[in-house]
């Protein structure tokens, strides 16, 4: 017995000094290349670079700052000492992270992680053989087949924000837009996702899923930069972690609700399929792989929270940013106006043909989604060394794709801060690296709901401005900060007047 316990006390031991050893070699290689690359600010020994600001908006500023002075192609942040995040900022640098397949980080510093407890492991989160499964499997919702039907969904959620919105603004005074429109994005994907009415945009912030999202969002983003809230056995003990983890229990028995709604549905009428528009549960409950396995009652509610959150919160953000712009800058609101009575004339609605007929609101929302990119960043884990500018990082570094640096780097657009649409015309953007704007993100790793956000934000759009014409608030500025996503620190406020 005694030479067995020394057996495995040496090979525990072992064990230990391989791990230290290995971490070591790791640790002295990433601290040569952050000396040779652009430090997003001065170095705490302990800290790294987390005392340089108290919160995301101080963040950002401090990246515009450094990307205006340095024009760097990576940027290192140290989360404390042990723990450095580059961010590639430039096409020639993050084109190397998007081609790969490399996974998103999942240690429990990672952003991923934290949210796992909320979203589960659906395609956001998820990694190897169990990502490249769903993500074949769910590739079938976003056919435009399936899309096509949903049009008349946004429709008839803009329907009810246009009735919001005018009764907010009644009295003539401006109005704050973001939580309205917020509520009209969740009202779609509920509908598209899980055909649920659910009168969102009636109860307003007495939903209670509304309430949730809203909740968890904040609660989530709060803790990315407490060190000591990263361990969750630790955060669960806070009076905030016991707020997430029951608001996270809410979302899981809405979404489990509707999962079982939906299999007892389909047992009783399988014709039920054929009766209407296939929605996002329609596809993830049928769907099968080439074994004939289906998704488990687990992996669908997964997808739905995910699809949840990443649909209504991200299009939220696009759609707001873009009346923001549309009231900022009247003489394009004009352009896009003009092109929209061209095309739909005398109609209310927006068919499916006008979302391709209408390359001037592209135009605009592709400058919109440069200038105000829903989703900042996007990481990623090396399980291989890769050479970024002629440095090689080793495998085990978390790699950052900055995307709204990118879209701000003064090496690869010209007048950063100025909104230009035509930017984007053919003739000004032919030689441009596909790489330098990646609203979407891009590779294996894409959006794949980009086309469905950027359908219902041609519709929602279309459906606001033929309604009102949408006038600056001078005294109200809309601070774009970070929260997961882009959003507003104080809101959006316009003033909106009757055509």
């Amino acid at each position: 017995m005694g030479t067995v316990l020394q057996v495995v006390e040496a090979a525990v031991l072992a064990f230990i000094i391989w791990k230290v050893v290995n971490f070591l070699l790791w640790y002295r290689r990433v601290c040569a290349i952050s000396k040779v690359v652009t430090p997003i600010g001065p170095t705490h020994w302990f800290w790294g670079n987390l005392h340089n600001f108290k919160n995301f908006k101080e963040f950002h500023k401090l990246m515009f700052e450094v990307l205006d002075k340095s024009k760097p192609r990576v940027v290192v942040f140290w989360r404390l000492f042990f723990s450095p995040i580059f961010m590639c900022v430039h096409p020639d640098t993050t084109r190397v992270i998007f081609k790969s397949s490399e996974p998103k980080p999942r240690d429990r510093m990672s952003i991923y992680q934290q949210i796992v407890p909320w979203i589960g492991e659906g395609l956001l989160v998820s990694n190897g053989k169990k990502w490249e499964r769903n993500r074949r499997l769910l590739t079938l919702a976003f056919h435009f087949d399936v899309l096509r039907p949903y049009v008349k969904i946004y429709n008839r959620v803009a329907d009810d924000l246009l009735k919001n919105l005018a009764k907010d603004s009644k009295d003539g005074k401006s109005i704050e837009i973001y939580e309205t429109v917020g509520l009209a994005t969740l009202d779609t994907m509920l509908r598209c996702a899980f055909s649920y009415d659910g009168r969102v945009q009636k109860q307003g912030d007495t939903h209670p899923y509304v309430l949730a999202v809203r909740n968890m969002t904040k609660l989530a983003s709060e803790r990315i930069l407490k060190p000591w809230l990263q361990w969750y056995w630790v955060f669960r003990l806070t009076h905030a972690g016991k707020e997430f983890v029951r608001l996270a229990c809410f979302v899981h028995e809405f979404a489990e609700s509707l999962i079982a709604k939906r299999r007892k549905d389909l047992e009783t009428d399988p014709a039920l399929l054929e009766k209407r528009y296939l929605d996002f549960l329609d596809i993830l409950v049928t769907a099968k792989d080439e074994h004939g396995t289906g998704l488990s009652d687990l992996d669908i509610r997964h997808e739905c929270d995910t699809f949840l959150f990443e649909g209504h919160d991200t299009t939220s953000s696009g759609l707001s940013w873009a009346i923001y712009c549309l009231a900022r800058y009247p003489n394009y609101q004009q352009i896009v106006f003009n092109e929209l009575q061209e095309v739909m004339g005398d109609r209310t609605d927006v068919e499916w043909s006008d979302l391709a007929n209408t390359p001037k609101l592209a135009l605009f929302l592709k400058e919109v989604l440069r200038m105000y990119t829903p989703v900042p960043g996007v990481n990623r884990v090396l399980t291989i060394p890769a050479e970024i500018d002629g440095n090689v990082y080793p495998a085990g570094t978390e790699m950052s794709v900055s995307l709204r640096s990118t879209h701000y780097h003064p090496d690869v657009w010209e007048d950063t801060k100025t909104f230009k649409p035509e930017r984007f015309l053919e003739d000004n953007s032919g030689g441009r690296d596909p790489f330098s704007y990646v609203p979407f993100s891009a590779g294996p790793r894409n959006c794949i709901g980009q086309n469905f956000a950027m359908n219902e934000m041609k519709v929602v759009i279309s459906r606001v401005i033929r309604r009102f014409k949408i006038v600056f608030d001078p005294n109200h500025e809309a601070t774009p900060f970070t929260q997961l996503i882009l959003r507003a620190e104080h809101g959006i406020k316009v003033y909106l007047e009757n055509r």
